[in-house]
């Protein structure tokens, strides 16, 4: 089984924001990760939480 880390994860998913895509955290600890990575590239998105984890939308 192969094991990935969740800051390469995070990476991955602002990638696919970067390219205008939406991307989905499944738990909390990528959640935050995630959003202190576009905080520190000053990537402005949109957050919807759910129960199941969190989606984060680009803005335009």
């Amino acid at each position: 089984m192969k094991v990935i880390s969740r800051s390469k994860m995070a990476q991955e998913k602002v990638k696919t924001l970067q390219s205008g895509y939406t991307a989905f955290a499944e738990t909390k600890e990528l959640s935050e990760r995630l959003r202190q990575e576009l905080h520190n590239l000053g990537i402005d998105y949109i957050e919807e939480s759910t129960n199941v984890g969190s989606w984060f939308i680009p803005k335009k």
